[in-house]
């Protein structure tokens, strides 16, 4: 993996790139709504086209999923609030794990010293938790989580923030994203945006007609780096 030492900052998403929370926010969303009287039948691909498309458009889809729900409490706020319990409920059982490939790439940029940061949003105390299970997560110095900037992603604040406070005017910077929301908040600011996903996602071959490089992981990624350096 020598290419890194072409960047002199990485950012990385969190949820579902770094670490397979992804699939424990979808199980919390089903335990919130059994908790309430409802059964989410949907499978985890078809969670992910409502979670990573935008802010709201979960929220809209579990509504219209469920009528009911939406007249009983139409506050989501409060059924956010309950999730984020079940959530911190599976995070305690241990069942966060790195995502295949994710300790590879960290352990090689452990050695070296190029800046690197997770910019998640996710909150804080979410992120600390999840820490403590992974003392590999400890390698990267730099956080940037939901209470430091105030627009989510698609908003390119969270990066914008990330680099202006870690990188210098002349550095080369690479993000690598897991979501479509996520890499348009990449794809704003002056960083490489690369893909790292599954292949069969629904929105992936229009994301790769706009030139965006795609990896199943990062073991796939090739030797001379995502793309050659302009």
């Amino acid at each position: 993996m020598k290419w890194i030492e072409d960047y002199q900052l990485f950012l990385f998403d969190f949820d579902g790139l770094l670490v397979n929370t992804e699939e424990l926010h979808y199980r919390a969303y089903q335990r919130m709504l059994q908790q309430r009287g409802y059964h989410l039948s949907w499978s985890f691909r078809r969670y992910c086209l409502a979670a990573h498309h935008g802010a709201t458009q979960l929220r809209r889809e579990l509504y219209a999923e469920f009528p009911e729900l939406h007249q009983r409490e139409p506050e989501w706020e409060v059924l956010y609030s309950e999730k984020k319990e079940q959530f911190c409920q599976l995070v305690s059982e241990k069942a966060v794990e790195l995502i295949p490939g994710v300790e590879a790439m960290l352990r090689c940029l452990g050695n070296t010293g190029v800046e690197r940061c997770v910019v998640t949003n996710s909150p804080q105390d979410v992120v600390d938790m999840i820490r403590e299970q992974l003392p590999l997560l400890a390698t990267i110095p730099h956080w940037i989580t939901r209470y430091d900037y105030t627009h989510p992603k698609p908003h390119p604040e969270c990066y914008e923030t990330a680099i202006d406070k870690f990188a210098k005017a002349d550095d080369r910077i690479i993000g690598f994203e897991d979501t479509v929301r996520g890499l348009r908040a990449l794809q704003a600011t002056r960083a490489l945006p690369v893909l790292i996903c599954h292949p069969e996602v629904d929105w992936l071959e229009d994301v790769k007609e706009e030139g965006v490089s795609h990896y199943k992981s990062f073991l796939d990624i090739p030797d001379e780096g995502p793309y050659p350096l302009g």
